[in-house]
């Protein structure tokens, strides 16, 4: 299981004065500012919110010690990550961490093998599910919709995936 989870991503510099886009994958946006200082994946950098606001479909951070907005557009997609400590339990059998998914098996509802869960990628449309096939070549990316990704057991280690009827 992985003890670091990914909380966010930085996007573009927001105005001239250091403030960043700030996309939140935590179930409540705002929580990404309760989790105190946000690292790198691999802990050599460290970023403390100053200030947190909604946006229309983003929020925008001030983040310590960033005050222009060449500092801040040299931070563009990092991610930031915390502790899994730092995160509230999970208490029910349906409710994961998305980082929880990575290296499951992706199964069909027969229980035909497809591949194994490689990421889990949100580029602005949706969240979308990447499979490295038994097949091999390239990964499939579905949509991570309930009508796709129909089951996550946590106990067995698998995503039943319907995949969708692409030619109709």
């Amino acid at each position: 299981m992985n003890e670091r989870i990914r909380v966010a991503r930085i996007g573009a510099a927001h105005g001239v004065r250091g403030e960043v886009r700030l996309w939140p994958f935590t179930q409540d946006p705002l929580a990404v500012a309760d989790y105190g200082p946000l690292e790198t994946e691999d802990g050599t950098r460290r970023f403390e919110i100053e200030t947190l606001r909604a946006a229309k479909d983003h929020l925008v951070a001030r983040l310590v010690g960033i005050a222009d907005r060449d500092a801040a557009e040299k931070l563009r997609n990092v991610d930031l990550f915390v502790s899994r400590d730092k995160l509230p339990p999970i208490d029910e059998d349906d409710t994961f961490y998305y980082a929880d998914l990575v290296g499951m098996a992706a199964i069909t509802p027969e229980g035909v093998t497809l591949g194994t869960v490689t990421a889990i990628h949100n580029f602005g449309a949706g969240d979308l599910i990447e499979i490295a096939t038994t097949a091999g070549g390239e990964p499939l990316l579905l949509p991570f919709t309930e009508a796709v990704a129909t089951k996550v057991d946590t106990t067995l280690r698998q995503v039943t995936i319907v995949l969708p009827n692409l030619i109709e």
